[in-house]
């Protein structure tokens, strides 16, 4: 073994050794890996430069940049509206298709991180039984095209780098089509089988919103009941204004009127449940449209303590919308508007685009100014023109009409001089982990195949399947990439199979397309663990799950998967 192969297995194994034994992160892992491979004089500033402009990379970058407005439009009401009605099984169906759609044009992550304030804001179900199975779903629905997570377009970086044609959009469709399908069946009987965890307590959903029945509005004349108000999950229906005359407690049996001013308790994410509800407008709906929210919190100093929102002019003076307001755990009663200001009190805002220009102002008004993962919904219009403008990318790059990344630069690029999202956001979702794995993994990748280190593993791999043929080096490929996606990650499963997978190809003397597959498929294979793929870490905490919950339903999913994966990969991509 050369020198030049020596270091570049040890640098291998110290990622592996780094990934599995330690807490350090993957891209601080790689980023050194590529540092000393650079320092060492393996690899120049041009090729590793290039490897993180990597047009795959950057298509990568621009769709979870993209994805910032995506979350915003009434795309994800309409998913929330799906689990509103029906039993458990229906509602899984109902949420698996809907999310593994969405997941094969934009990216899977994005998708689960948007639809996680839906699944808890769901009436009928306990979001403990949903969450795994939209991890599972987004997962699935990611491999159906070569945009749907990031793992496929890392693989098409490779793929390039090593002078092969691009994958086509569509490459994994027919096999991720049959994973669905199989999947689906796996996950609707033994989502049963999840924990019931129902957490909801009036005691911990502190704010206080107000919504008024809109003139027309389907609510009036129904009852509360009948308008399911009672059955809010995470939002409780206190009192209703109703002519200036304050009613409480709310009976179920009270036929609501238009112009009725319903007060809720609830919490953060309840503006946009209350945003969901056809003909229900929240207070200050009129000046919000996609805003992120913020929360503040009133100061000693403030000259707003003593009145109202509307007796101070909040709207006028600071260029932002109250739509929430709490004070420890004390109940506060009548109107949002009509709530008089106490030092300590904290505050849900939409701002307007002058509210942070008032620096001085706010830090003698407020002690601190958070900003929330929370965003208001856009309203319809602007939701129609988010999607269309993003269909009209998608289509013109399937069409060959515009490049994929071209589309994306200009679309993000109008989605900013717009106002739909803002520099702020670009700069919270840029995903830099990615970028620095992604980079670093591409020169790694390229080392290994350069110095020869690749063709030395696959021949070891050759020797000890010796027997089985190409079809058990496959089926090596493929467990190897499963097995280090439950370790690792995804993204670093990845790096590490590929070069491995495309020099068994090379040592057989076969198309490498079949490896590229068992890769790309092997990599998404993430089910029986929370730690392996970012959207079952996303659930984790979420569902307050353990790991026997994700052992229950994905052990019998990482089976059939990968049971129609290896059946199929010969029959869609010959040897």
């Amino acid at each position: 073994m050369s020198w030049d192969q020596s270091l570049v297995s040890g640098l291998l194994l110290a990622i592996v050794a780094g990934l599995v034994f330690t807490k350090i992160k993957p891209a601080i892992l790689f980023a050194g890996a590529a540092f000393i491979a650079f320092q060492s004089g393996l690899v120049n500033i041009e090729a590793l430069a290039g490897n993180f402009t990597n047009s795959s990379l950057l298509t990568l970058v621009l769709l979870i940049l993209s994805s910032a407005a995506l979350e915003k439009t009434r795309l994800v009401s309409w998913v929330s509206g799906q689990l509103a009605s029906g039993r458990l099984g229906t509602v899984v169906a109902k949420l698996g298709l809907s999310t593994a759609v969405l997941s094969s044009f934009t990216n899977n992550t994005a998708v689960v991180v948007s639809l996680i304030g839906a699944v808890k804001r769901n009436r009928r179900h306990a979001p403990s039984r949903l969450l795994i199975p939209l991890s599972y779903a987004a997962i699935l629905g990611g491999t159906l095209t070569l945009i749907g997570t990031s793992t496929n377009l890392i693989i098409n970086s490779f793929v390039e780098s090593a002078g092969l044609p691009s994958l086509g959009f569509f490459a994994p469709s027919a096999i991720g089509l049959a994973v669905l399908a199989g999947g689906l069946l796996v996950l609707i009987p033994f989502c049963y089988l999840l924990p019931d965890y129902d957490d909801q307590s009036e005691d911990d959903l502190p704010y206080v919103l107000e919504a008024a029945i809109e003139p027309g509005s389907p609510l009036a004349g129904r009852t509360v009941s009948d308008n399911d108000l009672r059955a809010l999950r995470r939002l409780y229906l206190a009192e209703v204004v109703r002519d200036g005359e304050l009613i409480a407690p709310v009976c179920p049996d009270m036929v609501l009127k238009e112009g009725d001013k319903l007060q809720f308790c609830g919490d953060v994410e309840s503006v946009a449940t209350l945003q969901e509800i056809e003909g229900l407008a929240l207070f200050g709906q009129h000046h919000i449209n996609g805003q992120n929210l913020l929360e503040v919190v009133v100061s000693h100093s403030a000259s707003i303590l003593g009145k109202t929102l509307k007796e101070a002019k909040f709207r006028e003076n600071f260029d932002a919308v109250v739509v929430a307001i709490r004070r420890g755990h004390e109940k506060l009663e009548g109107g949002l508007g009509n709530i008089t200001l106490l030092a300590g009190d904290t505050l849900v805002i939409v701002p307007g685009k002058g509210f942070v220009a008032q620096k001085k102002q706010l830090e003698r008004e407020f002690v601190l100014v958070n900003g929330l993962d929370s965003s208001a919904r856009l309203d319809g219009a602007m939701s129609a023109w988010v999607l269309a403008g993003f269909a009209t990318v998608i289509g013109s790059a399937l069409l060959e009409w515009v490049p994929l990344l071209n589309g994306l630069a200009a679309y993000l690029m109008v989605l900013l001089l717009t106002g739909v999202v803002n520099l702020g956001e670009v700069q919270r979702r840029f995903p830099a982990e990615i970028v620095v794995i992604v980079g670093s993994a591409l020169s790694l990748a390229q080392l290994m195949i350069e110095t020869g280190m690749s063709a030395r593993m696959g021949d070891l791999f050759i020797y000890l399947f010796n027997g089985w043929g190409v079809y058990g080096a496959l089926i090596a490929t493929y467990l190897l990439t499963l097995v280090l996606t439950e370790l690792v990650t995804n993204n670093a499963a990845a790096a590490l199979a590929f070069p491995i997978g495309y020099s068994l190809a090379l040592g057989y003397g076969v198309d490498p397309m079949p490896f590229i597959m068992a890769v790309l498929f092997g990599a998404s294979a993430s089910f029986i663990s929370p730690y392996g793929y970012q959207t079952n870490l996303l659930v984790y905490s979420v569902g307050n799950y353990q790991l026997t919950d994700y052992l229950r339903i994905g052990l019998p999913l990482s089976l059939v998967y990968s049971a129609l994966v290896l059946g199929l990969i010969p029959v869609f991509f010959p040897f």
